[in-house]
């Protein structure tokens, strides 16, 4: 937490009930993810908060080197985690999402805010740009306004009274009748 960063090391999966811990997919699934300083902030209170957990639950408490865990320290089960999602998404007015497509929307969010492309790509541990730019990035509204408008900023442009971009000869009416 004082490096303000977030070491993605092992994933769990989890098949008829049965959760397995393994490395993730790819080499590039092992990384280190910056966090910012308001996430560090409340992961510093969520640890915090889970030592007090831990004293009070005395010797019931599990140890299972988790950050989330249920309330005596044992791990998550993967499907009770996407299972809460739901509900606190529905509970929230938000349209279906899944828990996975948060990571989609984490690249969109980036690519709006002006991060590399590159950047988003390691953040999330794809072995590709190509996966990064193709599944898991939406271009938003307001991002391909910007883009027009900053486009439109390089084209210098200069209007005369009459409204018409200067530099260019307009045809006189009697050319525009006879054309």
């Amino acid at each position: 937490m004082d490096a303000g960063t977030l070491q993605v090391a092992k994933q769990l999966t989890e098949v008829d009930y049965e959760v397995e811990e393994s490395d993730p997919k790819t080499e590039a699934g092992e990384r280190t993810v910056a966090l910012d300083a308001a996430t560090v902030k409340v992961m510093k209170a969520h640890r915090a908060q889970r030592a007090s957990e831990r004293l009070t639950a005395g010797p019931a408490w599990v140890e299972s080197g988790r950050v989330f865990t249920q309330r005596n320290g044992e791990q998550l089960r993967p499907s009770w985690v996407t299972d809460r999602f739901a509900v606190l998404a529905a509970q929230a007015g938000l349209p279906p999402i899944r828990l996975h497509d948060l990571r989609h929307g984490a690249a969109t969010l980036a690519l709006a805010a002006g991060v590399e492309m590159k950047t988003v790509q390691e953040m999330l541990g794809h072995s590709s740009i190509t996966v990064t730019s193709d599944t898991c990035s939406t271009v938003l509204p307001e991002v391909t306004r910007n883009a027009a408008e900053t486009i439109a900023g390089l084209v210098t442009r200069r209007t005369g009274t009459d409204g018409h971009t200067s530099g260019t000869q307009q045809p006189s009416h009697s050319e525009m009748v006879t054309s």
